[in-house]
């Protein structure tokens, strides 16, 4: 009994006081192989590479011979049926009534085997588009893996721009806090107008009010990671101090489309597309088909039972349908030329992209040695300034204006810093590549 006394306790307080779980620490590699494993558009890319391996092993079915078994049981007195049924059961009597024969059943066990000897090419045409649509199934899974990890790490240095962004509006508000206390100190010494304090209390609100505003930004940009990643929005981000695998997303060496997931898999469907019209042209062709059954008769009321076989092979040939063949074969033809252009759009789309995440890559190099420089003369000159209105040599105006250009130099700098590493992942992504070619798992 206390036994049991002790375990209820034990339940009762870990229900109401559950162990504080520890947070994940989140590197940018572990949050790209987290979400290319537990996102659901990686799961569905998954479902749908095994949609296409099952086309596969259908299209491939046509390899084997088809067998089949039937069995059915039957009471007629209809005289057709009635002496069919006789004939197989082996027990007819040349006393039997044609037009009467009674009341007469049957048990039938029929095996088939039918086996497709040439059937104008269709059957390595489908099997062909088959295998083509399974490179294509597998390549668009690599490319929306590839698209998913981008994503997260756009959506990881969004998060890391909208916190420095926070804080330097937190750097803002504590600046001017410290800059409202020396000008009422000022004002009560006489030495400073009333006006000087206004301005100040005014800018304090309003850098107050913009870091509220930042700050719901930040939240949305967890939240949307968190989504990426396939996980409650309602938990917190801990993304790691200092994180290194950030130095592993470098710039490609070279320009190299040959690997692009998207063209591969595009060049797949044309080749999926031609394969379809070999087939629809496999209509003109005879189809020839071998077969065989064997079957077993047994009927009750006149206690008899009797076996048959049957083999031989078939023809079909069509001769004329309407002009249906003919339209397929159009048809299909149309639906190649239209992947062909497909492709060569593609590739136009996808040259056009590489180059513009090459120059916004050269752009983002560029304000991060524009961003350093100024946020230097900020910082020394809001030093300056700061010091120069506790002297009253300046007037509050001033000082705002040189607090607002060093908060947004800082604001320019942190996000210059975060949007170089998304233009090396979005030039890695223009060019098919993945963020992490082999990302350690957590």
């Amino acid at each position: 009994m206390k036994r049991i006394l002790t375990i209820s306790l034990i339940g009762l307080t870990v229900a109401l006081f559950p162990p504080r779980m520890e947070a994940q620490v989140w590197t940018l590699e572990q949050a790209v192989a987290f979400a290319l494993e537990k996102s659901p558009d990686s799961r569905i890319a998954n479902h749908r590479i095994r949609s296409a391996e099952a086309t596969v092993r259908q299209a491939k079915s046509g390899l084997y011979p088809r067998v089949d078994l039937r069995a059915s049981y039957m009471q007629t007195n209809t005289p057709m049926m009635a002496f069919g049924a006789i004939l197989n059961q082996g027990v007819f009597d040349f006393g039997l009534d044609f037009n009467d024969p009674g009341r007469v059943d049957n048990l039938n066990l029929t095996g088939l085997v039918g086996y497709n000897i040439y059937s104008g090419g269709k059957r390595s045409a489908g099997q062909d588009a088959a295998d083509a649509g399974l490179r294509a199934s597998e390549l668009d899974s690599q490319s929306v893996r590839d698209q998913l990890a981008y994503e997260v790490v756009n959506a990881y240095f969004n998060i890391i721009k909208a916190r420095e962004v926070v804080a330097s509006t937190e750097t803002a508000v504590a600046a001017f806090e410290e800059n409202l206390k020396v000008a009422k100190l000022k004002f009560e010494a006489g030495t400073f107008l009333k006006t000087e304090v206004l301005n100040l209390e005014v800018q304090l609100a309003q850098t107050r009010e913009n870091h509220l505003g930042f700050s719901h930004q930040r939240d949305l940009a967890e939240r949307v990671f968190l989504n990426l990643l396939g996980l409650d929005s309602g938990q917190g981000v801990t993304l790691a101090p200092d994180d290194q695998t950030i130095d592993l997303l470098r710039p490609p060496p070279s320009v190299d489309l040959s690997t692009h997931p998207d063209l591969l898999s595009m060049k797949a469907r044309t080749e999926a597309a031609e394969a379809q019209v070999r087939m629809a042209k496999g209509d003109r062709m005879p189809i020839v088909n071998a077969f065989g059954s064997y079957q077993l008769d047994h009927g009750w009321r006149l206690d008899g039972t009797g076996d048959s076989w049957m083999a031989g092979v078939s023809v079909d040939f069509n001769i004329f349908d309407g002009a249906m063949t003919r339209e397929k074969i159009h048809e299909a033809e149309a639906r190649h030329a239209v992947t062909l252009e497909g492709l060569r759009k593609m590739t136009l789309g996808i040259d056009l992209q590489v180059e513009q995440a090459k120059l916004a890559l050269a752009q983002t190099i560029q304000r991060l040695e524009v961003t350093k420089k100024v946020i230097e003369q900020a910082e020394e000159s809001a030093v300056l300034s700061r010091a120069r209105f506790e002297q009253g040599v300046i007037l509050s105006s001033d000082l705002i204006n040189i607090e607002t250009s060093l908060t947004r130099a800082r604001m320019r700098r942190a996000i210059a810093i975060a949007d170089e590493r998304v233009a090396v992942a979005q030039l890695r992504r223009a060019l098919g590549l993945q963020q992490f070619p082999n990302p350690s798992s957590i």
